[in-house]
């Protein structure tokens, strides 16, 4: 069975295209992201910007030459945080309809659901609980589980698209607004840390899927290793020392000088600093000794489920 998956993120539109075997495995045939930046300029009040809108349309006209190029009549398409929660997002919604592709709104607990598909089908999830971390623009999923479930799940409005336009820092970042941007945090994620606490339970790893953390991997191989060990893997340890100093560097770089860096593709350049002082936050917090990125994540969850 051949389909086409599409995950509209808020950051990211993604397609995949693959045919699925009858023994339950896939083999890809295509896949394109397009950077959509759906929050610029207005996730903060929840509105799609035109230009933002527009970008999004574009994508999907080129999702549908590809689907027909690829003779594609499944398609599953998912919406999340940024047409969950834009006063246009209906709109964008019938307007999608108009180019022949139903876009479905999620909701956090179904991204969140999905996502664990798509990381247990990458990383080898142990007995002992793990939290999984999905950072996108607009919300950051958290998933604590096992290799046989999920214990607990939930979806915060702490994207980084739209913590950018919260704290609209300086560049470089400044240590006070740092520190604001972790008040934050730790307010919001308060019932996650609740959890973590009354029930005793003891994470030492976090498993990061895709996105950020795909470039916090490749930023860590560029500097200490080779960027070509990261190819066609589906998951891969990401060294906590060397992901340290490759987040100091991002905390003291402006825009101009993580354009010039390896591994930070043009598309993160704005973000990745609040994802990195997310994601520096969390392992600190709940004592995180060992990160693993995993290739997969929403969209093969996606495809996943189709098995």
């Amino acid at each position: 069975m051949r389909i086409g998956i599409i995950d509209c993120g808020t950051n990211t539109f993604h397609l995949l295209i693959a045919n699925i075997l009858d023994n339950g495995t896939f083999n890809i045939l295509h896949k394109l992201n397009i950077a959509v930046k759906l929050g610029e300029g207005g996730i903060d009040n929840n509105v799609i910007k035109e230009n933002a809108y527009a970008r999004g349309l574009n994508a999907l006209r080129q999702f549908r030459a590809l689907l027909q190029l690829h003779n594609v009549s499944n398609i599953k398409c998912y919406g999340t945080a940024a047409l969950r929660n834009a006063t246009n997002g209906q709109q964008f919604l019938i307007d999608a309809q108009s180019l022949g592709i139903h876009i479905q709104l999620i909701d956090g607990n179904r991204e969140a659901e999905l996502i664990y598909k798509g990381v247990s089908h990458s990383v080898n999830l142990p007995v002992a609980p793990v939290i999984i971390m999905d950072i996108g623009g607009g919300s950051t999923e958290f998933i604590i589980c096992t290799n046989k479930e999920i214990v607990w799940k939930k979806s915060f409005e702490l994207g980084a698209a739209l913590l950018l336009e919260k704290f609209k820092p300086h560049d470089p970042i400044i240590i006070s607004e740092v520190a604001k941007i972790e008040q934050h945090l730790n307010a919001t994620l308060q019932p996650m840390l609740s959890f973590i606490n009354d029930n005793h339970i003891s994470i030492t790893e976090l498993i990061g899927s895709a996105g950020s953390f795909e470039t916090f991997a490749e930023m860590c191989l560029h500097q200490f290793s080779n960027p070509e060990e990261l190819t066609e893997k589906n998951s891969f340890d990401i060294p906590l020392q060397q992901y340290l100093t490759v987040h100091n560097q991002l905390l003291n770089s402006n825009a101009a000088e993580r354009k010039q860096m390896k591994g930070l593709i043009e598309m993160r350049v704005d973000m990745i600093v609040i994802a990195s002082i997310l994601f520096m936050y969390v392992v600190k917090k709940i004592g995180i000794k060992k990160v693993t990125l995993s290739a997969y994540a929403l969209k093969e969850g996606m495809l996943f489920e189709e098995n």
